[in-house]
């Protein structure tokens, strides 16, 4: 999975997932913009981290989702390295509400940080990518809720199945310019957004029995996954997802 002088753009990119992704790309030689909204001193850790690797990461503090600041993403990776060749579509939020109780913002905070943003970054991206002339991966974050209804979370839910169609229409639009256009759906992941369930001995109970594999999945499981699909080995793959989930979207609908 070399990426020797690759540059990648992962949203959301200083925790969780977002920051095992850039970890993994940087460690296959790729250099590294890292969106970030808070947080600002985990970002100058991981620069630090890809320093060390002998590779180069700059942090851009960016709403992901204002047009204009997927925009200074783009920009920031082309003035300092040239070009973008990956996107890593990652950022994003969720609400824990049902039809009954979501208001007007809530449902538009996760819509606009979840699909807006990606949507935009990929049209963003897209068009650089063009210009260059040499394709380019880009990698839509989604969820098994792309495919598997989660009652009390429907927001989310809506975001990512909206996700998945980004995936296979930007993926069958984009095909001709050689960008490639793939989803990857985690399951439960040991992160951040799911740690009110990490603190509750009982729920993580009952979600380790409902996993096939027995257990939540790693941040770095997930990033080995973008780290694959970035490379020439993916380079047949484009508009699907992959789950990443140990099985539990076939296992017991409903969590």
């Amino acid at each position: 999975m070399d990426l020797k002088g690759k540059v990648a753009i992962v949203t959301g990119g200083n925790s969780g997932i977002g920051a095992a992704i850039v970890l993994e790309l940087a460690k296959q030689g790729a250099n590294i913009v890292i969106d970030f909204r808070s947080h600002p001193e985990s970002t100058d850790e991981l620069e630090k981290k890809i320093a060390a690797l002998g590779d180069q990461a700059i942090g851009v503090e960016a709403d992901v989702s204002k047009i204009q600041d997927l925009q200074l993403l783009v920009d920031s990776a082309v003035k300092k390295f040239g070009r973008i060749d990956i996107l890593v579509n990652n950022a994003g939020v969720e609400t824990r509400t049902s039809i009954l109780d979501t208001s007007e913002a809530q449902y538009q905070k996760v819509l606009d940080v979840n699909l807006k943003s990606a949507f935009f970054g990929t049209q963003i991206a897209a068009k650089q990518m063009i210009k260059q002339g040499n394709g380019g991966r880009i990698i839509n974050i989604t969820s098994v809720h792309e495919d598997w209804p989660m009652p009390g979370n429907i927001a989310y839910c809506l975001s990512k199945g909206g996700m998945r169609m980004l995936t296979r229409t930007a993926g069958l639009e984009l095909a001709k310019y050689k960008i490639l256009v793939v989803g990857v759906g985690p399951g439960a992941v040991a992160t951040p957004i799911n740690l009110s369930t990490m603190k509750d001995p009982k729920l993580m109970e009952k979600l380790d029995a409902a996993i096939p594999l027995g257990r939540m999945a790693k941040p770095e499981e997930i990033a080995s996954v973008v780290a694959f699909l970035s490379s020439d080995a993916a380079g047949y793959m484009t508009a699907t997802s992959v789950f990443v989930d140990g099985g539990l979207m076939h296992q017991s609908p409903g969590l």
